[in-house]
């Protein structure tokens, strides 16, 4: 009886307010991710030189190794390089321990000293004539070769235009198929490998010029993609509510 009473006085106050009650359903969305992407010719590189040494004593590694970094980096002068674009990447001095047999463990048997520069060449034209040049000044090693470009923001932001585009484009075709029409974007975040901040690609080969009448060393570089990614969400307008 009391429940039958609370309905009749709940529908009174409907009636009499002019209040309706209904239960709103969740809006109908459409998610899309897709991706854009802008081919590029890169037109800068950079690579890591080494120069190292092994003595009996600390004082002596480093100065061995000293003297071979400060030839280094003369050689890279004369190819047009500047200091600002030839910094120290790492620099260690540590003791050499080797594993004796016959007293069974390890024993100390001299000191290593090991400077790496980081190496940026701005026109590409140079890279060969940079890496022949620490090579024949009596760089140790000359690591892996990475290209970038300096137009790169740029054309990041062309590839993020395209894939919010390319998202809207997909979302309209879910839409229209579904049997209804694309609203208003509701929210976009974008995705994109940015690698310490530059797409990079290893060099495919880089050889050092032989001491003995040396060719030139030639790298050519391929095309990089600079792809970004979005996620997407669109409300979606079905055919009842146009």
């Amino acid at each position: 009886m009391k429940t039958r009473l609370l309905f009749v006085c709940i529908w009174l106050f409907v009636v009499m307010t002019g209040v309706s009650l209904h239960v709103q359903a969740e809006e109908s969305q459409v998610v899309v991710s897709a991706a854009g992407t802008v081919s590029v010719k890169p037109d800068m590189a950079e690579f890591g030189v080494v120069v190292k040494s092994d003595a009996k004593n600390a004082d002596k590694a480093a100065a061995e190794t000293a003297g071979k970094y400060q030839a280094v980096q003369r050689s890279l002068r004369l190819a047009g390089i500047p200091l600002e674009d030839a910094p120290t990447a790492s620099y260690t001095v540590s003791p050499r321990w080797e594993w004796d047999q016959s007293q069974g463990k390890s024993v100390l048997n001299g000191y290593s000293a090991r400077h790496t520069i980081a190496v940026k060449v701005r026109n590409l034209a140079s890279i060969g004539r940079a890496i022949d040049s620490v090579v024949q000044a009596g760089a140790d090693e000359v690591q892996s070769i990475v290209f970038s470009s300096s137009r790169f923001e740029t054309l990041r932001q062309q590839a993020l235009a395209t894939a919010v585009d390319n998202a809207r484009k997909d979302a309209e075709i879910m839409a229209k198929a579904a049997g209804g029409r694309l609203g208003q974007l509701i929210e976009v975040s974008v995705s994109q490998p940015y690698n310490a901040g530059r797409p990079y690609m290893d060099a495919a080969v880089m050889r050092a010029a032989p001491a003995a009448a040396p060719p030139p060393t030639e790298v050519a570089p391929s095309e990089q993609d600079i792809t970004v990614s979005v996620s997407s969400r669109w409300r979606f307008i079905g055919s009842s509510l146009r």
